[in-house]
């Protein structure tokens, strides 16, 4: 069989490890793999490079992907898709593994669609795909954002402050929940409740009165209703781009108005998506790059490798895409358990 392999979306820590399990199983079998280049653009333009195990080898330690990445949409105009089914053709590929969140996968379905032999490997940083209990990325990136609440918790007790730590999160608050549980945040917001400001207000005094400061983590994808910064541009799945909202910032200014505590913010962005996987990325990106490849020798097309419990198995591209993964009330219950 001959794989071909792309990585799409926002890069995230696991990527590379997943591209070294999909070459190795490959040839492992006796398989060839070629790699398309930034994502779905790379199959639209037909831009790609071989992969041997020679060229994987020294992968695993290694954060971004050494593919590329871009936030393309193959299926927006039909002339993009016939591009990508004439690519596909060109290389003779008995199977396409596709990397990515929720809008990359999307294409893969399309694709499957429309008759390609495609299988999904889910990766978000965002943790927010169905289907599967954890995606790689997400334990990279917490743990890069809990190391800067603690840092954070530094220099805010230093100046008896409040400090808003802005993470990412569109839809799904799983790196602020994450985030705060570990870090041991005064207050948390996430997309999932409603922002109320009354009660983020109280949890910041109460904090400065037993502590002296207060550390807030917020979602960059929370409502907070009329704010400043809102460009309003999308990407090519329709998202609004999240980098100009300046949610933190907003939510420092307002806490400092309507408390008096002096309130800085801090937003990591993209640092949260660099640097090598943490061990349990390493090895979920590992498994799941491996079983997808068995799945297409199985012939289990339109499926995705996901991890529930300790197993990896397959599953539709529909189911996975069926519904995002938000954070439920056992979770949030458990978060206001230390609420300041």
């Amino acid at each position: 069989m001959k794989f071909g392999v792309l990585t799409g979306g926002g890069d995230c820590p696991g990527l590379n490890p997943a591209i070294r399990a999909v070459v190795c199983r490959a040839a492992k079998f006796g398989h060839e793999t070629v790699g398309f280049l930034d994502g779905w653009k790379g199959v639209r333009d037909d831009l790609s490079r071989p992969l041997a195990v020679a060229d994987v080898a020294d992968l695993l330690g290694k954060g971004g992907t050494i593919l590329g990445s871009s936030r393309t949409n193959p299926f927006a105009k039909e002339a993009d898709a016939t591009k990508v089914l004439e690519t596909l053709a060109h290389h003779h590929l008995d199977a396409l593994v596709v990397i990515g969140g929720d809008d990359t996968l999307s294409a893969a379905r399309e694709l499957h669609r429309r008759g390609g032999h495609v299988v999904g490997v889910p990766k978000t940083m965002d943790n927010d795909v169905g289907g599967t209990d954890w995606t790689f990325g997400f334990h990279s990136a917490t743990a890069v954002a809990v190391d800067a609440l603690e840092r954070l918790r530094d220099t805010a007790g230093s100046h008896h402050r409040a400090i808003v730590l802005e993470v990412m999160g569109r839809h799904a608050g799983w790196v602020a929940l994450a985030t705060g549980l570990a870090g041991g945040a005064d207050a948390t917001l996430v997309p999932e409740e409603k922002y109320d400001e009354a009660a983020l207000f109280e949890h910041v005094r109460a904090a400065v009165r037993a502590r002296g400061c207060a550390l807030v983590v917020v979602s960059e994808g929370i409502d907070l209703g009329p704010r400043r910064g809102s460009a309003g541009a999308k990407d090519e799945f329709g998202h609004e781009l999240l980098r100009e909202r300046e949610v933190g910032s907003e939510l420092a200014r307002r806490i400092q108005e309507g408390t008096g505590v002096e309130t800085r913010s801090a937003q990591i962005g993209h640092i949260q998506r660099g640097g090598p996987a943490v061990l349990f990325d390493r090895i979920l990106a590992t498994r799941l790059g491996a079983y997808a490849v068995d799945l297409a020798i199985a012939g289990r097309f339109g499926e995705v490798a996901v991890l529930r419990g300790a197993t990896v198995t397959g599953i539709p591209l529909e189911e996975a895409l069926g519904k995002p993964k938000t954070v439920t009330p056992d979770w949030l219950d458990l978060l206001h358990t230390f609420d300041a």
